[in-house]
Formats: structure tokens, C-alpha cells, sequence
């Protein structure tokens, strides 16, 4: 079992700069990946950025070179810092972990409650 709790939203003016943080607990061990996923209103849930238990990531195509995921093994934290933010970044955060159950015999997903970004034109 995994909790996640994020924090950090809020809102912010166009061009400007959030750090989202998403602190694991629990069965910290089995987890393989973590990522970040947004929701608009009225649009499909998507991938933001990943990063895996090896230090790959990746990102959606509309914030590379923007946004940054980062990690703290020692905090048990991922970070997605956000810069030259635009009011289409509008949307509820997610943050997933993609864990290893060893119950199930398969990977599992665990969510964050969400944290709201908004910004502003």
C-alpha cells in the first residue's frame, strides 16, 4: 500500500513559476515509477512527466523544456517544477506511483488526492 499527498498548487499569473511536491508513504520500496498526470475541465486525464526508479524521464510534448521532474530519495518526494506557465497548464494534478504488488502478483497505481493549478491571463 502506498499513500500519496501532494501539495503546492495554487494560482499563479501566466508566465509564471509553481513547484508541485508529492510525498510517498507506505510500501515506498515496491514503487517503479512515479509521474505527474493533469485533468482539465472537460478533457481527457494525461501523462505530464514520468520518472522512473532508474532516473529516466519523460514528458508530454507540451511541456518539455518547460517542466521538470525531479526526485528526493531521501524525502520520499517527486517534485514537478513548472515555469513560463500558461492558462492552458489550467488543470487538477495528479500524482501516480507505479508500484510492484506483491499481493496481486502485478503492477499496481496509486493516486494523490490532486492539487489545483490555475493561472491566470
Amino acid at each position: 500500500q502506498v499513500q500519496l499527498v501532494e501539495s503546492g498548487g495554487g494560482l499563479v499569473q501566466v508566465g509564471g513559476s509553481l513547484r508541485l511536491s508529492c510525498a510517498a508513504s507506505g510500501s515506498i520500496f515496491s514503487i517503479n515509477a512515479m509521474a505527474w498526470y493533469r485533468q482539465a475541465p472537460g478533457k481527457q486525464r494525461e501523462l505530464v512527466a514520468r520518472i522512473t526508479s532508474g532516473g529516466t524521464t519523460n514528458y508530454a510534448t507540451s511541456v518539455k523544456g518547460l517542466f521538470t521532474i525531479s526526485r528526493d530519495n531521501a524525502k520520499n518526494t517527486v517534485y514537478l517544477q513548472m515555469n513560463s506557465l500558461k492558462p492552458e497548464d489550467t488543470a487538477v494534478y495528479y500524482c501516480n506511483a507505479e508500484t510492484f504488488d506483491y499481493g496481486l502478483g502485478r503492477e499496481s497505481h496509486y493516486w494523490g488526492q490532486g492539487t489545483q493549478v490555475t493561472v491566470s491571463s
